[in-house]
């Protein structure tokens, strides 16, 4: 199940990175500081959701146009570990940062977000570019879905504890000002703490590849990379599906909160529960489909499960019933966690073993244009519409319809052959 040489210690360290990063997703971007940004640092205004939809896309196309470049970088010098260090810190110190923002700071809260999510992004990546390192191909799901899995309890964790003090905060008659400055510090601590482990278990299997031609700059290395990567069409047909999907994955994560509590009347405790619920979910979907895609395939998985995320946008955009909506969650959740463990297996069958920062790399490209078209577009319509989120999460399944038909031409076996070949 694992590669040569890999020992079951470093799998969990590995693992343990998405158990790090995890609480920033949850806290920062789907359940706390999302919602605190529209209801109290933008004050509801009507351009709120857009500002935040277009700092996240802001720092997403940092990262689509920088992270092939950092990857090659990575893959030349064999120092994915080294670097991953270095985001991991700076994402740490800048959500620590988070807790300067105070109600109606919305210019240091969309520079401090942006920041921060630029570090997160790249360390996803980095992260990700192990994978074909430590388990063969046909347990990649497997291990992939263990990863993710450890992520959400890693967001469950976080966000309990986040929780238990907003509770406390409110019995104490705090506002959001004062106790979700705290929560960042809580999420902070526990990304830091988390990917310690990481890096004192997992190593760095990739040997110097010093002989490549270096580009010349970071455009044309992004140039380059796509170029390369058109000699493996199932990479590059899978990457155009998840811009469709994940870009309705996006959506979710960063508007779940928002949706919630502007919509169906959630208050700010009960978005909190909603998200953990969504991750226990996201954490059985994860470890459910992860084992199953090993079995019946990674393409009728992924299929299956977008099938499930365009009943959830239904549900979500037709009912004014919490109990609903709850359900709608659940099932959102476990969608989240097949889509996003199972994606990034398919991937790792797909990339080539002496080029893994650097493709997965550009498969962060494609999956930070999804997180900019999806929560953007969710965006505008609610902007272009007078804030009407109803029909705008309805829009979201024509994202989730559009990657399944372009996940169709895809054939996974003819994709693993093009990776195994010598290039």
């Amino acid at each position: 199940m694992l590669n040569s040489g890999v020992k079951r210690r470093e799998v969990f360290g590995w693992a343990m990175y998405d158990f790090a990063n995890s609480g920033y997703t949850t806290v920062v971007i789907t359940a706390v500081f999302a919602a605190y940004f529209v209801g109290a640092v933008a004050d509801k205004a009507e351009w709120a959701t857009l500002a935040w939809t277009s700092a996240l896309s802001f720092s997403y196309a940092i990262v689509m146009f920088t992270m092939p470049a950092l990857g090659e970088w990575a893959d030349r010098h064999a120092a994915k570990k080294k670097l991953l260090m270095l985001v991991t810190a700076a994402c740490v110190l800048s959500t620590a940062s988070l807790s300067w923002v105070g109600p109606g700071q919305v210019a240091l809260a969309i520079v401090c977000i942006i920041v921060s999510n630029t570090f997160y992004s790249y360390g996803e990546s980095l992260t990700a570019a192990f994978l074909p390192e430590l388990a063969k191909p046909e347990a990649m799901g497997r291990i992939s879905s263990w990863g993710w899995a450890w992520g959400y309890l890693g967001g469950m964790l976080t966000l309990g504890i986040c929780l238990a003090y907003v509770l406390w905060a409110q019995g104490q008659g705090q506002t959001a000002g004062q106790f979700v400055p705290v929560t960042m510090w809580v999420t902070a601590v526990i990304y830091a703490l988390a990917a310690s482990v990481t890096f004192a278990l997992m190593k760095e299997h990739a040997k110097p590849q010093m002989h490549r031609v270096k580009a010349s700059s970071q455009w044309q290395q992004l140039r380059q990379t796509f170029q390369e990567a058109k000699a493996y069409k199932d990479f590059m047909q899978l990457m155009a599906c998840a811009v469709a999907y994940q870009g309705g994955v996006a959506v979710a994560i960063t508007l779940a909160a928002i949706y919630a509590e502007q919509v169906i009347g959630f208050q700010p405790q009960e978005t909190m529960v909603l998200i953990f619920v969504l991750n226990i979910a996201a954490f059985v979907g994860a470890l459910v489909f992860g084992h199953a895609q090993d079995r019946i395939g990674h393409k009728l998985t992924l299929s299956l499960t977008l099938v499930g995320w365009s009943i959830t946008c239904v549900m979500a955009a037709l009912t004014s019933s919490k109990e609903v909506f709850w359900w709608a969650a659940a099932l959102a959740g476990i969608c989240m966690g097949s889509s996003q463990s199972t994606g990034r297996a398919m991937a790792g069958l797909f990339i080539p073993a002496h080029r893994l920062a650097e493709f997965f790399g550009l498969w962060t490209f494609a999956i930070r244009l999804a997180s900019i078209v999806g929560p953007l577009g969710y965006g505008l319509i609610t902007w272009v519409t007078d804030g009407n989120q109803r029909l705008a999460i309805a829009s979201t399944t024509v994202l989730f319809v559009v990657g399944w038909l372009l996940l169709l031409p895809v054939n996974v076996q003819r994709g693993q052959r093009q990776a195994a070949s010598p290039s």
